[in-house]
Formats: C-alpha cells, sequence, structure tokens
C-alpha cells in the first residue's frame, strides 16, 4: 500500500503526530471534566486550555462549543437558532441538506456560487430575520462563496448566517458568520470530534447539559486535545498545493477534460474534473486499481455514486455531472504525486477516447 497515491484529501486527511502525541498525552488526565474532585478539575483545566487554544488559533472570539463533528452542529444551528425562516444554498453538503424542514432553497450560478441577487429574492421569500446557511467553500468543487457579499446581505435583513466552515477550516480566514461549524479530521485531527463557532450564544435555544448548557454528554477530552493541536499547526503549506491544483488543471485541459467551476475563486485543496466518455465508476474503479485513491462527489454521498446534487445545481446535466470525479489535496501530497496522476488520468482518458471512435 506503500505506492499508493491518496488523493481525498477533503474526505479525510491523515491524523498529524502532533494530534496524535496530545490524545495520548489527555488520555492520562482521564477523569471526568464535569466532576468537582481534583482529577475532574484538572481535566475541565485541560478541556479550557483546549478551547481557549482553539480560539487563539482561529482569532475567534466567540463561544466555541465542542461536538461530534460538523454535521451535529449544523442540525444544532438549522434546529435551535433563534431567527426566522431558513434560507438553505442549492450546493449545501448533505448534512445540511437534511434539515430542510420547508427551507427557502437558494439557486447558485454556472459556477456554483450564490448571487446577491438570488439571495435578495430568498431573503424576501423568507421574510423578516431569516437564517440563512451558506458555505465557505464547496467539498465537491472548491468553489468559494461569495462570503463578504453574504454577510453584508444577512446583516441588512436582521438575519444570522450559518456557515459550513468544513472545508475551509485551517486554511483561510474565517468568514464573519453568526455560526461556523467544522470537524476537526479534515485538517489532520481525529475523526469524531468537532465545533461550532457562536458569535452569541443567546442567539441560540440552550438544550441542557455540558458545553455551557448547549450540548449534552461528556466532553472528548483527547480528541479536543489532538484538534487543537493540529490546529495549530497552521496552513503554511497551501501556497504549494495551489501551485500544484494550478499545473494539473492544466494537464487535466491538455489531456482533454474540463476543469468544474475552472474560472470561479476555488479553493487550492479540491478541483473536480470531466473526463468525457467515461462513467466516474469506471473511473474510480481504473484509478484505484491503478494505485490512486480519489473519489467521486464528497464522502458521504460517493460511496451510493448518485448523482451530484451540486452539479446538477451549477447546470450540468445528468451525462457530464456522471463523469466528474474529485481530486483533493493535503499538507502530505507532493509534487510526485501529481504528477502520477496525470499520467494515469492521460491514459485512461485517451482509452474512453479510443472507445468512443
Amino acid at each position: 500500500m506503500s505506492s499508493r497515491v491518496y488523493l481525498d484529501h477533503a474526505a479525510t486527511t491523515p491524523l498529524r503526530p502532533s494530534a496524535r502525541a496530545a490524545m495520548l498525552e489527555a488520555y492520562d488526565a482521564w477523569a471526568n471534566p464535569s466532576s468537582p474532585h481534583a482529577e475532574g478539575r484538572a481535566a475541565r483545566a485541560a478541556l479550557e486550555a483546549a478551547r481557549l487554544r482553539i480560539a487563539e488559533a482561529l482569532g475567534w472570539r466567540g463561544a466555541i462549543l465542542f461536538t461530534s463533528g460538523a454535521s451535529e452542529a449544523a442540525a444544532m444551528v438549522l434546529a435551535r437558532a433563534k431567527a426566522g425562516r431558513r434560507i438553505i444554498s442549492a450546493v449545501e453538503h448533505d448534512a445540511v441538506l437534511r434539515q430542510d424542514g420547508g427551507a427557502v432553497r437558494l439557486a447558485v450560478g454556472a459556477e456554483g456560487r450564490v448571487t446577491e441577487v438570488g439571495l435578495a429574492l430568498a431573503i424576501e421569500q423568507a421574510g423578516e430575520a431569516p437564517l440563512v446557511a451558506v458555505q465557505a467553500v464547496n467539498s465537491e468543487t472548491g468553489v468559494i462563496q461569495p462570503l463578504d457579499a453574504i454577510d453584508e446581505a444577512v446583516r441588512s435583513a436582521g438575519g444570522l448566517w450559518f456557515c459550513d466552515a468544513t472545508q475551509s477550516i485551517g486554511k483561510m480566514a474565517l468568514p464573519h458568520a453568526d455560526f461556523l461549524a467544522f470537524s476537526a479530521h479534515k485538517f489532520g485531527g481525529p475523526p469524531g470530534i468537532g465545533a461550532l463557532l457562536a458569535k452569541d450564544l443567546a442567539t441560540l435555544e440552550p438544550s441542557g447539559g455540558q458545553e455551557q448548557g448547549y450540548r449534552g454528554g461528556t466532553e472528548d477530552l483527547p480528541s479536543i486535545a489532538g484538534m487543537a493541536a493540529a490546529l495549530e499547526e497552521g496552513a503554511g503549506w497551501m501556497e504549494r498545493i495551489a501551485d500544484l491544483r494550478s499545473h494539473l488543471d492544466s494537464m487535466i485541459e491538455e489531456a482533454g477534460g474540463d476543469v468544474i467551476a475552472r474560472d470561479a475563486p476555488r479553493l487550492a485543496t479540491i478541483a473536480s474534473y470531466r473526463m468525457p466518455g467515461m462513467a466516474a465508476a469506471a473511473q474510480l474503479i481504473r484509478f484505484d486499481s491503478a494505485g490512486f485513491a480519489v473519489s467521486a462527489g464528497s464522502a458521504c454521498s460517493s460511496g451510493s455514486l448518485r448523482p451530484s446534487h451540486v452539479l446538477a445545481a451549477m447546470g450540468l446535466d445528468a451525462k457530464a455531472a456522471g463523469e466528474v470525479i474529485r481530486i483533493s489535496f493535503g499538507r502530505t501530497t507532493r509534487r510526485e504525486d501529481v504528477w502520477r496522476f496525470a499520467d494515469q488520468w492521460r491514459l485512461i482518458a485517451a482509452d474512453a477516447k479510443a472507445r468512443a471512435a
């Protein structure tokens, strides 16, 4: 397996050594952070120290509520935010779309971005003080939403903005949202832990239990410590990855492929490519057999290979959308990995073209 090339970091990325070390150390603080005795107080001190480190790493001054990940955080906000009708963009992650509940659906343009006109119409339809759910970065295409324009529109409407920051956290500056959700395993922390950032807890209905009364259950101190350590490593590697992604875009186009949302602002770690004439399922099999781990769409839906709602919302027809795979890069991605993948793409694309002739 050592010769394989892993290009599915948007699904999950390897645990950082710093996170592993922090988790092992935290396992020694085994007491319940809610217990009043000395052992419990020591665990509580370690928990709050990790919370403060995460706030400092992100430059966040609001509340941080620890959750099992972004999916739980999204469910909390969409069910309990003190706002009017919900507005959900058409390209949100499945975990957000599942919380629809009669929400107004916000369309996107051909590049996968919401428009000022579309957002204004959705706000008018939703009525007073809506909760607007628009992600920072799309997990399938890497497209970055117009964050400043969204913030301005939501503020003008007296609403609240929930931003799924799962793909952007630790890679770009936080948007000025009222709520942000993320999962640690996207940036080198452990799976099963994440957080909800809340600018003002008064805008969220409490539910009782731990986390200042907003989430029940004993906090997972080792995982939280690992998340803090991974986040503190920063994103100094992103410039290198941006260069690799740019080169791969060019190589894919030279080989007859299409770069999805080519001209949109995109996060460097995610790209979607269409190989005309070959279904994504067939591509995945070919790439996997050749030693490459890639995906089709987000990890939560690619196992079923359902048609991508993201690509459909961008206007791709079913055939074209069914020929798209996702490549995603991480801190450990090397130049030779990308060049090897490009070579394999050329071989498979040439075979698809020959079969179609």
